[in-house]
């Protein structure tokens, strides 16, 4: 092998004997320069990788965040739906009740109007706390959309000085190698605005990515705040309704305690009036429904037979059903009344409202009649109960 190959093995192979041979040649700083530059840019992209793996990770949390929020909008939605579903139904049965009390409740309408009036009073405070709520939300998801689009806003803005900040490298880097055969002086100079171009740039990527940790920090103190906005207007929400049943529950056990007492108290009078108890229950009860405007003007309850069956109480349109007895000592009365509503049934093919008017019954048997009757879609009314 001659001098010549052997110098060449010795450069390719032996680094210190090819420093030493860059430093007679005076390239020896250069060299060592471009490694250390070589090394700074793989600690800087090393420390770029690990930012982005660290930015995925806090935006896969927030869509998770976000996904868990629509999740809850959606059950506050439907509960919404069944709220205003419910409250309907129990409006139409608070009509009803106040309704067929029309007439001969005077006393009794004043504390009625009073109790509306607080209800109303009541519904429309739950009403503006909803619509304020909506309101308090929708200002919310605003707040949080706009922190978003901040957000990707600061990231495609990073991006791009990233990208110029690499261009701006590649440039560097390519007419430094042009320019190395020109002249070693002009390298330090390059070295030196290259290195101060990478500190900025590390310094403007650290500050970028604190202004992201704060935004996000700020985003998840305001959706902590939200939830508890949102606990707060559903507990008034439970409270307000609780309220309502009670209400409405306390009507419902005065009707029925008032009903009961009239039938008691018309039973009585039926003996002076000359009449049986069950022409008083046929007359009461057709200028009960004539007011409430359940049956037309001129429409009256009679005695009718059909199907060779005998039916106390009776009307056409609308199809009505019922059966009157001074007392009741078995199921016997309810059984009856339900057999004939299905020969009238079947007769006039359409469903008769039913109902069962007894003045005195044993108090464990009103509790079965009452079970039964719930169950059998039958209204029934009981005088007292002994």
């Amino acid at each position: 092998m001659g001098v010549r190959a052997e110098f060449l093995r010795l450069l390719e192979e032996d680094v210190e004997f090819r420093y030493a041979v860059a430093g007679y040649l005076g390239v020896l700083e250069v060299l060592r320069r471009l490694d250390s530059l070589a090394e700074e840019m793989k600690r800087l992209r090393e420390e770029m990788h690990a930012g982005f793996a660290k930015h995925g990770e806090i935006l896969e949390r927030l869509e998770k965040i976000l996904e868990k929020h629509e999740e809850a909008l959606r059950r506050h939605d439907e509960e919404l739906i069944r709220l205003r579903e419910d409250m309907n139904k129990g409006f139409a049965r608070h009509d009803e009740q106040l309704a067929k009390l029309r007439e001969d409740m005077n006393s009794g309408f004043a504390r009625h109007d009073e109790a509306s009036r607080r209800h109303e009073e009541q519904l429309v405070k739950l009403r503006e706390d909803f619509n304020k709520l909506r309101e308090d939300m929708n200002k919310g998801f605003a707040r949080h959309d706009e922190a978003l689009k901040r957000h990707e806003e600061e990231l495609v803005k990073l991006r791009e000085d990233m990208n110029a900040g690499f261009a701006r490298q590649d440039k560097e880097l390519t007419r430094l190698r042009e320019d190395m055969n020109a002249g070693f002086a002009r390298h330090d100079e390059l070295f030196r605005r290259h290195e101060e171009e990478m500190k900025g740039l590390r310094e403007d990527m650290n500050k970028g990515f604190a202004r992201h940790d704060e935004a996000l920090r700020r985003h998840e103190e305001e959706l902590v705040k939200l939830r508890e906005d949102m606990n707060k207007g559903f507990a008034r929400h439970d409270e307000a309704l609780r309220r309502h049943e009670e209400i409405l529950e306390k009507h419902s056990e005065e009707l029925a305690k008032l009903r009961s007492a009239m039938i008691a108290g018309f039973g009585e009078l039926s003996k002076f009036a000359g009449m049986t108890f069950e022409e008083f229950v046929r007359k009461f009860l057709t200028a009960y429904l004539r007011e409430a405007g359940e049956v037309p003007e001129g429409s009256e309850l009679r005695r009718e037979v059909v199907e060779g069956e005998e039916i106390d109480l009776f009307l056409e349109e609308p199809l009505i059903v019922g059966e009157v007895t001074a007392h009741a000592e078995s199921l016997e009365e309810l059984e009856k009344l339900v057999r004939k509503a299905e020969l009238v049934k079947a007769k006039y093919g359409k469903e008769p409202r039913k109902i069962l008017v007894i003045l005195t019954a044993p108090r464990d048997l009103a509790e079965k009649l009452e079970k039964i009757a719930g169950e059998k879609g039958v209204e029934l009314i009981i005088g007292r109960t002994a």
